[in-house]
């Protein structure tokens, strides 16, 4: 890809307002708990991995709903200060915007309630606006926050346009129709793999035996994450283990959404799915390493400094 020309991403997805709330305990059923601290933050995996796109460097379209809420103005400006295309983030009249209310006690343990609001009507007329940047985009990148026919709609739209989709299947779907993974890319991380195939996967042995049972399932490609394991990558004829990247830890919240951006942004620059998987690692990598969702998400520089330092180790091991 020329250097002067940036990769289009067309995200189809969820856009949420997070409302995190900390506190000593969680609250028992019938109890009152006084919190410490609350904060909004913009998320939702669609918005999230638009956002990660965007740093990353791509030209990035995001498509989607909001409400008519006090939440909406806030959601649109947030996604336009990052330079994303809104243009087909369509407002819904009489209802909220996406909300997750995230409690959170300071052992670590949490309590999550979501509101889908108006990520629930991202149907076929927010499709047909969206059809032109679709289908001139390099890649559609999609998740399942939003309606599942609507996700297979776009599909069809990016396949018969020659559009390559990446899908990530989280949440992970339950009695999902068959066609849903009949996409070119799909990248589920452990427990959503084993969601799929209806079997544990603890290991990255795991995952390798059951690639064959994922591929029937119609994904051209597959890329499963293990977390500190690594990644299991089947590009289509053989399958490799892409070593995870040394990193200190601190919140995994954005670490799926940030991999699943850096795959979209190299896959549309022409790089190989194992070139691919390389980068969103290391993207995945440092968004672990900071807290929150989209704050975590990392820049172009700071994945590419983390690659080089990376190979430098391993040369001088």
């Amino acid at each position: 890809m020329s250097d002067k020309r940036r990769a289009k991403i067309a995200v189809l997805g969820s856009i949420n307002m997070d409302l995190m709330i900390r506190s000593a305990k969680l609250p028992l059923p019938g109890e009152t708990v006084i919190a410490e601290t609350k904060a909004e933050n913009p998320g939702g995996k669609g918005a999230n991995q638009a956002v990660a796109a965007a740093r990353m460097g791509a030209e990035v379209t995001m498509i989607g709903c909001v409400g008519d809420d006090s939440f909406a103005e806030e959601l649109l400006q947030n996604l336009k200060a990052e330079g994303i295309n809104t243009r087909y983030v369509t407002r819904k009249t009489d209802t909220t915007s996406g909300v997750a209310v995230v409690m959170v006690e300071m052992s670590g343990e949490n309590a999550i309630l979501v509101v889908p609001g108006a990520n629930g009507l991202v149907g076929l007329a927010e499709l047909e606006q969206a059809r032109q940047v679709i289908c001139e985009s390099d890649v559609l990148l999609m998740q399942l926050e939003v309606p599942v026919e609507t996700v297979i709609a776009a599909a069809k739209i990016a396949r018969e346009a020659g559009v390559p989709v990446i899908l990530d299947p989280a949440p992970a779907p339950a009695g999902f129709p068959a066609e849903l993974l009949k996409v070119d890319l799909i990248c589920p991380n452990q427990s959503e793999a084993a969601a799929l195939t209806g079997k544990p996967l603890t290991s990255l042995e795991d995952v390798v035996a059951a690639i064959p049972a994922l591929v029937e399932q119609g994904p051209r490609q597959i890329l499963v994450t293990m977390a500190d394991q690594g990644a299991v990558l089947f590009d289509g004829e053989a399958v490799e283990i892409i070593p995870p990247f040394q990193i200190q830890a601190i919140d995994s919240t954005a670490a799926g959404d940030a991999f699943a951006a850096g795959l979209a942004v190299k896959l549309a620059e022409q790089a190989t799915l194992r070139e691919a998987a390389h980068f969103a690692s290391a993207a995945g990598a440092i968004a672990a390493s900071g807290a929150g969702a989209q704050t975590a998400m990392p820049d172009r520089e700071q994945i590419e400094t983390l690659i080089t330092k990376q190979v430098q180790e391993r040369f001088h091991e």
